[in-house]
C-alpha cells in the first residue's frame, strides 16, 4: 500500500499518477514534433516527468519501481542532448542524478563518461563544472572532482553549500561534508516550490549516495527525504 509522507502529509501515489499521466501525454505527442528543436524540448519534458515519478516512488518506499522511472528519465535526457543548444549541461546532470538514484552504478559511470566527453570539464558556466564534478565523483576521479568543486563553490552564481559538499566528498572529509549537506538540506526545507512539484531534496539524495560510496554519508532526517 502507498504510504503517506510522515510530516508533509503527501499522497505520493497521487504524485506518481500525475507524473505518469504527464509522461504518457507527452509521449503521445512526441511524433508531432517533427523539427529537432521541438523534439529535444519534448524529450526533456518527458525526462522531467519520469524523474518526478521516480522521486515520488522513492519517497513512497518503492525503490524498484522508482528505478524503472529514473532509468527512463536518464534515457530521455540522453536522447534529448544530441539536438539541445550548446551548454545544455542540465540534461547530463539530470541523467547522472537519475542513474545514481536508481542505484545503477554502471549506467551512472557510462553517463559520467559521456559528460566528460561532451566537454563539461572545460565549460565556462558553473552548471557545466557542476556536471564535471558529479561525473568525476561518479567515476572515482576524486582529485579532478575537487578541482571542479573548488571552481564553483566560491562563485556567486552557484549554491556554495552544494559546491562545498562536493569538495568535501572528494576530500573524504566527513565532518566538513556533514555540515555542508545539512546546509543543502536546510535550503530545500526553506523552499516553497520544487521541481515538478515533488517535495524531495533530490540533490541531497545524490550527495548522500556519492558520500556513502566513500563511507562518509551523514545521518539526516527530514520530511523531504525517504524515511
Amino acid at each position: 500500500m502507498p504510504n503517506q509522507g510522515a510530516s508533509t502529509g503527501e499522497d505520493w501515489q497521487a504524485h506518481v499518477d500525475r507524473a505518469d499521466a504527464r509522461y504518457r501525454d507527452g509521449e503521445s505527442r512526441l511524433s508531432d514534433n517533427t523539427d529537432t528543436d521541438s523534439r529535444q524540448r519534448q524529450l526533456t519534458r518527458l525526462g522531467n516527468a519520469s524523474g518526478a515519478a521516480g522521486l515520488a516512488l522513492l519517497m513512497d518506499g518503492r525503490p524498484d519501481e522508482a528505478a524503472a522511472r529514473l532509468t527512463r528519465a536518464a534515457e530521455r535526457y540522453r536522447e534529448s542532448f544530441a539536438d539541445a543548444p550548446p551548454g545544455s549541461w542540465g540534461r547530463l546532470i539530470g541523467a547522472m542524478k537519475a542513474r545514481i538514484l536508481a542505484g545503477d552504478r554502471e549506467g551512472a559511470a557510462t553517463d559520467a563518461r559521456w559528460a566528460v566527453e561532451a566537454g563539461a570539464a572545460e565549460a565556462d558556466s558553473p552548471i557545466g563544472r557542476y556536471a564535471a564534478a558529479l561525473a568525476c565523483l561518479t567515476l572515482g576521479a576524486d582529485e579532478h572532482a575537487r578541482i571542479h568543486a573548488d571552481a564553483i563553490r566560491t562563485r556567486d552564481d552557484f549554491p556554495r553549500d552544494v559546491g562545498d559538499a562536493l569538495a568535501f566528498i572528494a576530500a573524504r572529509d566527513a565532518v566538513g561534508y556533514t555540515e555542508a549537506v545539512a546546509a543543502v538540506l536546510e535550503s530545500f526545507e526553506r523552499r516553497d516550490e520544487y521541481l515538478e512539484d515533488i517535495p524531495v531534496a533530490d540533490t541531497v539524495l545524490v550527495l548522500q549516495a556519492l558520500a556513502a560510496n566513500r563511507g562518509i554519508a551523514a545521518e539526516l532526517s527530514s520530511p523531504l527525504l525517504p524515511q
